[in-house]
């Protein structure tokens, strides 16, 4: 099945993220993992209630809290009840630049059969694993 929602293409399953400051984590994730601005933006109240980011080529939607619909962000929960998962060309820089970008290490990348993964959490509180095939 394949709609189109907001000017991104949706083919399956998109990642809708809450965070307490929706501004500083596009910049966040522009610095960590090359995320682009994929689409519309639309503010309420000097809220970002929905943007469109992609990273290579995959979008995921992110949005400030709006408690009245039920977005909460870890930072207010206390904890992330999910984590993604960025198969990327090289999870040893690509973690290094999360962290050097303001992301706290979890477990730094390391070998797990035929592919390398590391875990970090980024500023927002929700938790990334990144991970590459060996080579």
């Amino acid at each position: 099945m394949r709609r189109k929602s907001r000017g991104a293409r949706i083919t399956s399953l998109v990642p809708y993220l809450t965070v307490h400051d929706a501004s500083a984590a596009i910049a966040f994730y522009a610095a960590a993992f090359g995320a682009q601005e994929s689409g519309e933006r639309d503010e309420t109240d000097g809220r970002i209630g929905f943007v469109a980011l992609t990273i290579a080529g995959d979008t995921f939607y992110l949005s400030d809290e709006f408690h009245d619909y039920g977005a909460y962000a870890p930072a207010t929960l206390g904890h992330s009840t999910s984590a993604l998962v960025l198969g990327v060309d090289d999870a040893d820089s690509v973690y290094s630049a999360a962290v050097a970008a303001g992301a706290t290490p979890d477990r730094p990348p390391s070998d797990q059969g035929d592919e390398k993964r590391g875990w970090l959490v980024d500023p927002f509180g929700h938790r990334w694993a990144v991970h590459s095939p060996q080579r």
